[in-house]
Order: structure tokens, then C-alpha cells, then sequence
């Protein structure tokens, strides 16, 4: 590469000493909802009801919740439905069928996240941390730092604002419902891997629990925190994995991707072909496409070689990306031509490749764009 790329540590561990968002009914399991209530001096059936405010008729007005008895009302709504997040302005694409929010949380952090809307199905992208720490050099959200982990709760209010406007008919197409949700907005999902979880069981947890989503339809990406993929495998809970893997090599994906100078190419693949192993769930490579830094033909053979040394079962695709600019950067897309190149290279190894639709790039919202700017 011509000059030298800029690096910022890689970062793990949020700041210390930020302060927790409020506890949320999103945060709790049933269980643990109806001691919260108990514990208020109210009957813990009343957990149940709110519940079912929240997650299946999408109420975000107490004044609609006219089950509850009004003395009682306040008091659940003010111990379990405190505001998470304000929405500060919404910009819209593809005929308004792309929309993306960016939110602030309690403590002034600012994320993002994304409703797209295809004919067939509705897809959420969210943020799981204010910022990322994983200081990928070529992604607008991985140069900007991080500033926190967001809560379970701030997660699932995502979702559930998505499945909000959709229900109000905000969305073009009459009213809908989330199909799919993505872990591909601001942060690393397995760097803020309990409250993931808890997210994903949330989504997936029978109504009026949770959304009562199917965890097919949920994907987790990560760049390659090889022992949270291990632990995802034994979760028992059949999600798609990805794998933004973005280089085949070690000498290059040291550069884009700092996280390989922990974990490499091949200990960061074989984790995810664990995931497969377990779950039989295929797991999705994802790879963005830069302009004469990660496209050559060659390349696109040693990742089809990669791929294919664990076996050709099925087990994964690989989902190329047409890079996002960013601004200032010195990174651009493939030329057609070397994209088409690298797709026939990987389908004559055998590995099924698909091309990303980048929806929302005119808004910032496709991949890699989410810098979360209030101005």
C-alpha cells in the first residue's frame, strides 16, 4: 500500500466509569420481571401486561395502556419502561423504504440504525456499541473510537421503534412487521457479547415476552473474536453468524482488520467453521471490495482455497460488499469488471458468493458508513 494507514489502538473494553442506562424490561427475562414488580409492591401478573404493551402491541404511550390501573401505571412505567433513546432526525432513500434513525441515549451517546424495507421482507440494522473499538481503517464508525457499550434494552429499542413505524404505516407499503434483524450497525457485537445475547433472546423469546422472531432470521457479525464465536456455538441459539473477514492473508488483514494481529485469517475461519460444525447454520464471509488493495483474481482464488480446505458441505457463502466511501478516504470500490472476476473465481471453487445490495449509501447508512454525527 502506497501510504501509510492510520491506526488507532484496538479497544476491548468500554471507558471506565460510564454510567448505566436505566434499567428496562427489555433488560430482564420474564422471570425476572415479575420479581422487579414484586419487589414494587405491585401483583406480578402486572409484568406480563406491560410486557405485552411493549412487545406486541408496540405502545410507547402509558395512556394507551388502559389495563393497568392509573396509580399503578406510573409506577410500572417509571420502574420498567424508562426512555432509552430520543430520536434525533431521520433521513430517507429508495422512495422512503431506507430509513436511517440516529438516536440519542440517555447520556448524550449517539448510534444509529437502519429499516429496510425489500418486497418480501423487512430488515433492521442495529448498533451494539456508541462508537467501535475495533479501529478497522477503512470504516467511518471504526475511526471514530468507542465511547460505550449499549444496554440489552437500547438494542431491542431499535427493533421494537422499527416494528413501530412499520405497524403505524410510517414505512412505504402498508403496515409490516421486522423479519430480519442485523448486528452490522455502529460496533462489535461480540466485544459487548452479554448484552447481545440477551438482545438476541429478547427478540427471539415467545410473545408476549419478547418479539417472538425467528433467530434464523437474526444475524451476528464480528471481525474475528475468535473465543465469542466459540462461546456463540454452545448458545443454542441457531443465528447466522458472519465473519467480516475483508482478506485471505495475514500480511493484509493484519491492516484492515487490527483484530488479526490477536487472532489470524486461519484461527478466525476455523472458529467460524466450528459455528457451522455445530449449528449446521451456514455461515456468511463477508468481504468488502477496495480498489486494487483486496480484489486481485489471486486473492479471490487463496480465499476460495481458505474456504474449501474445511470442507465443501455447505457450510459457508461468501456476501461481497461494494465498498462505501468514506469521507477523505483513500478507499474506493472495485471496478465492475474485478468484482465480476472475483465472483467466477470463488464460484469455480465451489463457494456460492453473492453481491450486496448497498441500499442507503446516499444517506450514509450502508455498511462501514455509520459515523453517528449530530450536525
Amino acid at each position: 500500500m502506497s501510504e501509510p494507514v492510520k491506526t488507532l489502538p484496538l479497544v476491548f473494553d468500554e471507558p471506565r466509569g460510564r454510567k448505566k442506562p436505566p434499567r428496562h424490561l427489555a433488560d430482564l427475562t420474564a422471570a425476572e420481571r415479575k420479581e422487579l414488580v414484586a419487589t414494587l409492591g405491585l401483583p406480578g401478573f402486572r409484568a406480563k401486561q406491560l410486557s405485552t404493551h411493549y412487545f406486541s402491541r408496540l405502545v410507547d404511550d402509558p395512556a394507551q395502556m388502559t389495563d393497568l390501573p392509573a396509580a399503578e401505571r406510573e409506577q410500572l412505567v417509571a420502574g420498567l419502561l424508562p426512555d432509552l433513546m430520543t430520536p434525533l432526525r431521520t433521513l430517507e432513500a429508495d422512495k422512503g423504504t431506507t430509513r436511517k434513525t440516529l438516536w440519542r441515549l440517555f447520556d448524550g451517546a449517539l448510534v444509529e440504525s437502519v429499516l429496510m424495507r425489500y418486497p418480501d421482507r423487512v430488515t433492521m440494522c442495529v448498533s451494539s456499541q456508541a462508537g467501535c473499538g475495533m479501529a478497522c481503517p477503512f470504516c467511518a464508525t471504526g475511526q471514530g473510537g468507542l465511547q460505550r457499550n449499549m444496554s440489552t434494552a437500547e438494542i431491542v429499542e431499535q427493533v421494537v421503534a422499527g416494528a413501530r413505524s412499520l405497524a403505524r404505516d410510517e414505512v412505504p407499503g402498508g403496515p409490516g412487521r421486522v423479519n430480519n434483524v442485523v448486528f452490522m450497525g455502529m460496533g462489535e457485537p461480540m466485544a459487548n457479547y452479554k448484552a447481545v445475547i440477551g438482545a438476541v433472546r429478547r427478540m427471539t423469546d415467545k410473545a408476549p415476552d419478547g418479539l417472538g422472531m425467528s433467530a434464523r432470521g437474526i444475524t451476528v457479525s464480528t471481525v474475528g473474536l475468535v473465543p465469542r464465536m466459540l462461546q456463540l456455538a454452545e448458545e443454542g441459539i441457531p443465528v447466522t453468524l458472519a465473519l467480516s473477514l475483508h482478506a485471505p492473508d495475514d500480511e493484509l488483514r493484519n491492516e484492515l482488520v487490527p483484530i488479526n494481529t490477536r487472532w489470524t485469517v486461519h484461527e478466525a475461519v476455523g472458529a467460524a467453521w466450528n459455528y457451522a460444525h455445530k449449528t449446521k447454520r451456514r455461515v456468511s464471509i463477508e468481504y468488502a471490495m477496495m480498489r486494487d488493495i483486496n480484489d486481485q483474481a489471486w486473492r479471490a482464488d487463496l480465499l476460495g482455497d481458505v474456504l474449501t480446505s474445511y470442507g465443501d458441505w455447505g457450510w459457508v457463502h461468501v456476501n461481497l460488499i461494494p465498498l462505501n466511501p468514506t469521507p477523505g478516504s483513500k478507499w474506493t470500490a472495485s471496478r465492475r469488471e474485478d468484482e465480476r472476476e472475483f465472483v467466477r473465481r470463488l464460484e469455480a471453487k465451489g463457494v456460492p458468493t453473492t453481491v450486496r445490495d448497498t441500499r442507503g449509501s446516499e444517506i450514509d447508512g450502508a455498511c462501514g458508513q455509520l459515523a453517528a454525527h449530530d450536525d
